[in-house]
């Protein structure tokens, strides 16, 4: 049963990445993001959304909420054409984006507080 979610989740995380306007999300607000996750303002949850480590102006912070916005509308479209819940997809989701964090990055497990990759 696990390994036939996890192969479902993980057609659906590709069918979102084929589908990328579903995570729609402008060059500013990725750009602000990008370089707050470089400098430890912002890292990345296991739920599958941004979070503020630390600080963040409003224009900051409206930059996560912009993309955390699209983030649950690919979860949500993921759970719809797998069978799981979008919690479920985002926390698959989450596994992929801790991967690929650059080292000095942040993360924050589900159970715990932010930790430097």
């Amino acid at each position: 049963m696990i390994r036939k979610t996890m192969t479902v989740l993980a057609m659906g995380l590709t069918l979102a990445a084929a589908s990328a306007p579903a995570m729609a999300q402008s060059a500013a607000a990725k750009a602000a993001v990008d370089a707050a996750k470089v400098s430890g303002t912002v890292g990345e949850q296991a739920d599958g959304y941004l979070g503020i480590v630390a600080g963040g102006d409003a224009a900051l912070r409206s930059a996560v909420a912009e993309i955390n916005t699209g983030r649950a509308a690919a979860y949500k479209d993921i759970a719809a054409k797998t069978g799981v819940t979008p919690e479920a997809a985002g926390q698959a989701t989450a596994k992929q984006l801790y991967a690929r964090l650059a080292p000095g990055q942040f993360w924050k497990p589900l159970d715990g507080g932010w930790v430097k990759k």
